[in-house]
């Protein structure tokens, strides 16, 4: 008795011992993907070192590893390597019918829509962001569910921002921002910073630069806080541009310049593209014909650069869209071989019970024949 107690005791010790290890590692990890989060806007590649690491580590945990993919993508689209990143978020939309996670599938999904409003596609974006929304409201703990949902309006900002007017942009952008504000989280900050900057784009096409100068210098503040250097960039290079349409290009020159030298390491494509012809403009506008030259040199390089980058991402689009036709072509004409093979069977089984059936009312027939012919002849020899 002593001994099955002992023996039981050490077993539910050593259960209790793995669970706490499998939801330490699952702590760790959640650790590690935010603070590598964190490092995507001023580290990239330390992010994308990060996240490599996890998916050669994950083994068969799928959860780990899409949690790993989704990292890649992020830094990959901090790059503005939008084909790498899109390999990425593909691996983990394929992977995320294998969990039973609603919060890690809304961020599959609004990475999804992001991924396509990058490449301008912005239909199949829209499509994405209905879904991710329609998973947010369904969730029930909404407290949950807000940096999601939050992500979710500003992407519908930047979209409606190009397709529709600045008015409506604006609206979702201020959503985006009212659902950030509640979350106790540090990454939101990141969010905030380019729902900012973006709402100060939006104010420079409506002509209205004191609220642009306004959004940009609170999305400067913010991006600062949190040492997120390409944000700081972006809203420098946003604040330059009110300064170039209020004529004070020598203070546009100074945003640019110090964009352009926090950034540096950065490797972003768009926010380089964006430095150099912010620089070209203003270094023109002052006749410095050295600097404007060196600058109109690395604009054209850079954009050709993006061009080349957005190619290669669309190329893959087209691929997996492919795939995607594919792989439904072959599940209906699965379906169909499926529902002619039944039909078939089907009509086997009929036509075998209509014969059996016949055979079976024949004899009948032969036998009431029969006894009917007995009766006659019992008549006959009794007459």
């Amino acid at each position: 008795m002593h001994n099955r107690y002992s023996f039981f005791t050490f077993l539910v010790s050593m259960v209790t011992l793995c669970c706490t290890t499998v939801v330490a590692q699952t702590k760790n990890i959640d650790s590690i993907v935010k603070a590598s989060t964190l490092e995507i806007y001023e580290n990239p590649d330390k992010a994308l070192l990060v996240g490599k690491s996890i998916i050669a580590n994950s083994k068969d945990d799928v959860k780990t590893k899409i949690k790993g993919l989704m990292l890649v993508a992020d830094a990959y689209s901090s790059k503005r390597d939008y084909q790498k990143s899109l390999e990425y978020v593909i691996q983990a939309n394929h992977l995320s019918g294998q969990i039973d996670d609603p919060i890690l599938k809304i961020k599959i999904v609004n990475k999804m829509a992001i991924q396509y409003q990058q490449l301008m596609i912005y239909d199949e974006a829209i499509q994405y962001l209905n879904e991710a929304e329609k998973l947010c409201l369904a969730y029930p703990v909404k407290d949950s569910v807000r940096l999601h949902l939050g992500r979710n309006y500003i992407v519908r900002g930047f979209i409606y921002k190009e397709k529709l007017n600045c008015d409506i942009a604006i609206n979702f952008f201020n959503k985006g921002i009212a659902e950030l504000a509640n979350v106790k989280n540090s990454i939101v900050n990141a969010n905030l910073s380019i729902a900012n900057y973006n709402k100060g784009n939006c104010y420079i096409l409506l002509s209205d630069n004191e609220a642009a100068k306004k959004s940009f210098l609170e999305a400067i503040v913010i991006a600062k806080g949190i040492k997120a250097k390409s944000l700081q960039a972006f809203a420098q290079k946003g604040l330059a541009e009110v300064y170039t349409l209020e004529g004070r290009y020598r203070d546009a020159i100074k945003e640019l310049e110090e964009a352009h030298k926090i950034s540096h390491d950065v490797g972003d494509l768009v926010l380089n593209r964006g430095i150099y012809n912010g620089l070209v403009e203003n270094y023109l506008a002052v006749n410095d014909w050295e600097n404007y030259k060196i600058f109109h040199a690395r604009y054209l390089e850079t954009q050709l650069k993006v061009k080349e980058s957005e190619r290669k991402s669309i190329n893959n689009l087209i691929t997996e869209g492919y795939k995607t036709q594919n792989k439904n072509l072959k599940t209906e004409i699965y379906k169909y071989n499926y529902y002619i093979l039944t039909t078939l069977i089907v009509i086997i089984l009929v036509v075998i019970f209509f014969i059996i059936l016949l055979r079976k009312n024949k004899k009948n027939i032969l036998k009431l024949n029969k006894t009917i012919e007995n009766l006659q002849n019992s008549r006959v020899k009794s007459v």
